[in-house]
């Protein structure tokens, strides 16, 4: 970070009140949420310095031209045309700009690497009842002591103005992703170093059970249920979760049906650094969504402010007519489909606390002010070597007014393989359904079985 804008950086914090260990937000505070300086689920609202990142405006509020209602998203910003593209030639003017896992992309990759720059869109936004309840509950929401959880908790966005790293963190795991269900397909496909790779079809099921009315469980952030497809040596196998918001008191549950031996059982694993289902090995559990669980094996901090070129309305990723051989290429994403902007990130460092064990040392997140939604992640090994690196390609959608991802990209530093997850370019039809609400006798073990069935 520029010496000027950890300066601005602190100067904010301390306008804010944001100096501190106090965990809750002041009325004071509360009030700012939605006004001149900071935007509804607070980011500041203004453009910076340079006009190279723009105020926001409130977000993509108009469906554009051409798009039809259940069908695939139209891309609003069809007609934007590169800036300029980021390559190993000339990644010295922009490193500033860039995580150490970015760069570190360039040079493991000189020839075939870039990332094409277009203009700063701030396209984010929530639905207007959401930012009501963020500015509500923010004066109320508090964390539970040692911070694994979250008391009090009802908006998407806990801490709009946070105190610490672990804040930023929790704003990331519970933001806003629809009202109460969704049910979705896409595919996971583990890349050889030379390119090659076999994509598993998965579709998932989740309900939020801490917006559902009359949850019974009032400790139960969601349900959420992963089938596989294809290929036909995986079909039918289906993972269960019950996620909940303090998993020190209440850990994470978690069971899986294999069709091939029609057996249910207990999975423990399915959390921390247990291998990511059918990932090759290349992501642990809590590499999904690029962090999710409970965060006791990590001290946090929350280093400050930057900006970053981050990968943004990446609708290309999800257009109808390409073959997911279009987009996956050896080393890396085919940089022809894909879109970077500079945003505004929040930076949290987490370093592996005295005796707890995980495969990742150290993490460095860049939480996109906008969304709250993590845009990169460094991972170091126990050396405190750069590992990994991971991407999530951010996407509107704006019918139902929700920011998500349309893949993301985890890359193995070594070993030159990567993993691809989120893709849905071969599937039919519109594999989003923000309307779903299941059952929550839908998600229990006993019904997994049904679940499974070929």
């Amino acid at each position: 970070m520029s010496r000027k804008l950890l300066s601005l950086m602190l100067g904010l914090l301390v306008g804010f009140g944001m100096v501190g260990v106090c965990a809750k937000t002041s009325p004071e505070q509360a009030a700012t949420l939605g006004g001149d300086k900071l935007t509804p689920v607070g980011a500041e609202r203004s453009a910076n310095e340079a006009g190279t990142i723009p105020a926001w405006a409130g977000g993509v509020s108009e469906f554009p031209a051409g798009y039809e209602v259940g069908q695939r998203l139209v891309d609003p910003f069809a007609s934007d045309q590169v800036e300029f593209t980021i390559t190993a030639e000339n990644l010295e003017q922009h490193a500033d700009n860039l995580s150490a896992g970015q760069l570190a992309m360039f040079k493991r990759y000189p020839a075939s690497y870039k990332m094409p720059v277009y203009p700063t869109r701030r396209s984010a936004r929530l639905p207007d009842s959401e930012y009501k309840l963020i500015k509500e509950f923010a004066t109320r929401t508090d964390l539970v002591e040692g911070g694994n959880g979250i008391v009090d908790f009802r908006a998407a966005v806990p801490y709009p103005i946070p105190n610490n790293g672990l804040e930023v963190i929790w704003n990331h795991i519970t933001r806003y992703r629809t009202g109460l269900g969704l049910k979705r397909r896409y595919i996971q496909a583990p890349v050889q170093a030379n390119g090659n790779f076999a994509p598993v079809l998965f579709e998932e099921q989740a309900m939020f059970a801490n917006r559902v009315p009359g949850n019974p469980y009032p400790n139960r952030l969601m349900v959420f249920q992963q089938k596989i497809l294809a290929p036909a040596r995986l079909e039918g196998d289906v993972l269960l979760v019950h996620e909940n918001i303090d998993q020190i008191a209440e850990p994470r549950s978690a069971w899986i049906y294999n069709a091939g031996q029609r057996r249910v059982r207990r999975a423990p694993n399915i959390a921390y650094d247990g291998p990511g289902t059918a990932s090759d090995g290349l992501r642990t559990a809590d590499d999904l969504d690029l962090y999710n669980g409970a965060p006791d094996r990590y001290d946090w901090k929350l280093v400050g402010k930057k900006e970053l070129y981050i990968p943004y309305n990446a609708y290309q990723l999800r257009r109808g007519d390409l073959k997911y051989k279009d987009i996956i290429t050896a080393g890396h994403m085919n940089p022809e489909y894909l879109r970077y902007e500079l945003h505004r990130v929040w930076v949290v460092q987490a370093k592996l606390k005295q005796g707890a064990r995980h495969i990742y040392a150290q993490r460095t997140f860049y939480v996109d002010e906008d969304t709250w939604q993590i845009a990169v992640v460094d991972h170091y090994d126990g050396r405190g070597e750069l590992w990994k690196l991971k991407e999530g390609h951010m996407v509107m959608h704006y019918q139902v007014s929700v920011p998500w991802l349309s893949a993301e990209a985890l890359h193995d530093l070594n070993s030159g393989r990567y993993l691809v997850l989120g893709l849905d370019n071969e599937e039919r039809g519109y594999p989003y359904d923000f309307d779903y609400l299941g059952k929550f006798e839908d998600f229990t073990p006993s019904a997994l079985r049904r679940a499974g069935r070929r």
